[in-house]
């Protein structure tokens, strides 16, 4: 693709394309980072990135920078090929979505597929070697079901929507359309539900419904785990990162973003907008208040207030933490002082 075509590209995006220079229209067949860009590769920088200076030895081909005269400048001196972007990262989102096109799979079902009775399959589907379908469920139109995918009874698979080798749906699941379940992700396992008795543990049987509305991305290796009754809900464009734990009757808002390593513990309320950090664990029926933000292995116990950010365990405002945080290595002198004035005053 030339750069003039991604120019094209750009101009109809989200991503903001403010003015460009084409330079010698270099033909992209890739992208790279900036240090290791050659001839034939695109780029990016964002503003106040560290790595600026690193466009003065470059080898890229063009590069997509914030609105800055600087980099302008140098760029022009260099003889590149550049675009000035509201957003470079979004915009180099949306260039690499053209420059490495994903294929679709054919539309076709394998011999060695075993689907159950009741079954619906909608036209454009794709379903590949050794996936299992149970009774009583629907693929809706132009999904795609990777190798190894099992999909147990009484489930329902919106429209372009993608399950990864070995994905597996359990019963009560329920997919809106353009969600992507990734490799080894569990959606819909019965939540840990025990009664304890005299004679031990009885099982509380788990009934109810995972529903993940429309554009949930879950990672690889994570799961949501289905209710006793009601619902586990994972709101609109939510972005789960491998190994999550989502408990059951979890719901989240829109837009959450949950990294790595978070663990979700059953009736937990996340607003909309909420961003967990990797290691973040949310204790039984908390609540996170709308775009509220929890950095890495805090651990939330009550309720976070909407807009708040937190961080240490239990979490705590996030400013006051790093206040405690610059304590902790004074401790033991001042429990040092402590001891002498106590000495002292005998």
């Amino acid at each position: 693709m030339r750069f003039s075509q991604l120019i094209a590209v750009l101009q109809d995006g989200e991503a903001g394309l403010l003015e460009h220079q084409l330079g010698s229209d270099p033909e992209l067949r890739g992208a790279a980072s900036l240090e290791r860009a050659e001839a034939d590769q695109l780029s990016f920088l964002e503003k106040g990135n560290a790595l600026i200076q690193s466009l003065e030895t470059s080898h890229v081909g063009a590069v997509l920078i914030p609105n800055q005269d600087d980099l302008k400048a140098m760029a022009e001196q260099r003889g590149l090929a550049w675009a000035v972007m509201a957003d470079p990262r979004l915009a180099f989102a949306e260039a690499l979505e053209r420059l490495h096109p994903r294929p679709r799979p054919e539309a076709t079902i394998h011999s060695s597929a075993v689907i159950g009775d009741r079954v619906q399959i909608d036209a454009g589907v794709s379903i590949g070697p050794h996936v299992c379908i149970g009774d009583d469920t629907r693929i809706s139109a132009n999904s795609t079901l990777h190798a190894g995918v099992v999909i147990y009874g009484d489930v329902r698979v919106g429209q372009f929507c993608e399950l990864h080798a070995n994905a597996v749906l359990h019963p009560g699941v329920r997919l809106a359309d353009h969600c992507v379940v990734h490799s080894n992700a569990v959606v819909g396992s019965e939540g840990f539900g025990f009664v304890p008795t005299a004679k031990g543990w009885r099982k509380m049987p788990q009934t109810g419904l995972v529903v993940l509305e429309e554009g949930v991305e879950v990672g690889c290796g994570s799961t949501i785990d289905r209710p006793s009754v009601g619902e586990t809900r994972i709101g609109a464009g939510t972005k789960i990162d491998n190994l999550v734990q989502i408990g059951h009757g979890v719901v989240t808002g829109r837009g959450c973003a949950l990294a790595s390593q978070v663990g979700i513990a059953g009736g937990a309320r996340l607003g909309h907008g909420v961003i967990l950090a990797g290691q973040v664990g949310v204790a039984n029926r908390a609540i996170i208040g709308d775009r509220a933000i929890a950095s890495s292995k805090s651990g939330i116990h009550g309720e976070v207030e909407p807009g708040e950010v937190v961080s240490g365990y239990p979490a705590i405002p996030n400013r006051l933490w790093l206040r405690c945080s610059a304590a902790f290595s004074k401790l033991p002198e001042m429990a040092k002082q402590i001891r002498e004035l106590k000495k002292a005053a005998q």
